[in-house]
């Protein structure tokens, strides 16, 4: 039976980069997918999914209020789809989830969800939440802090290079977004009272 993946990790993590590799394994095979990402990432009319190391492809977009069940359903029921593939997931609705869930369990269609888990503020997002609760298998996609720990939260630092600690949940291409552990997002949020700062080492 198809499943429900949701592979989350923090930014720069290459969840992008793992999307396009397994989509291209699939139609290097002459199996169909079908890619989505966030109506944020666009280019033009377009939706694009691209890497940091230079993959790209064209995807449709999802925005709120979307069907995409009935979207792979038609397209299914006229060329055949062998895997869905769902970028920045954490911008999904929670219907939409459960859309994709109904994708996998009533169309026999594996959805592959990539996406962060958690905001700058350390706050879930609705669809990582989601995702999350009912998903069949979570995978962690890794990356590394400063400190060479592995990174689990984000900090995002604004036009001045400051860490900002208040501001709207989504702001695309605006800022600049870094990767820490916990340890360290604590620190740069303001989080850890003077007394704990004793010692504290900075790596």
């Amino acid at each position: 039976m198809a499943k429900l993946y949701f592979h989350y990790a923090t930014m720069n993590a290459g969840k992008s980069t793992l999307l396009l590799q397994a989509s291209y394994n699939y139609r290097e095979r002459g199996m169909t997918t079908m890619l989505f990402v966030a109506g944020h990432y666009r280019r033009h009319d377009q939706g694009y999914i691209s890497s940091r190391i230079g993959l790209e492809s064209e995807a449709a977009m999802f925005r709120d209020g979307d069907d995409l069940h009935a979207q792979v359903a038609e397209h299914h029921a006229h060329t055949g789809v062998h895997c869905v593939f769902v970028d920045e997931a954490q911008f999904l609705e929670d219907e939409q989830v459960w859309q994709l869930a109904r994708i996998a369990d009533r169309l026999d269609i594996p959805v592959m969800c990539y996406g962060l888990r958690t905001d700058f503020q350390g706050k879930l997002f609705s669809g990582s939440r989601a995702l999350l609760a009912i998903a069949d298998e979570l995978r962690e996609v890794r990356t590394i802090c400063r400190c060479g720990r592995k990174a689990t939260m984000v900090v995002r630092l604004g036009p001045d290079g400051k860490v900002a600690k208040e501001g709207e949940q989504v702001a695309i291409g605006k800022d600049v977004y870094v990767s820490l552990c916990r340890r360290h997002w604590e620190e740069e949020m303001g989080r850890i009272p003077p007394e704990d700062m004793v010692g504290f080492a900075r790596k």
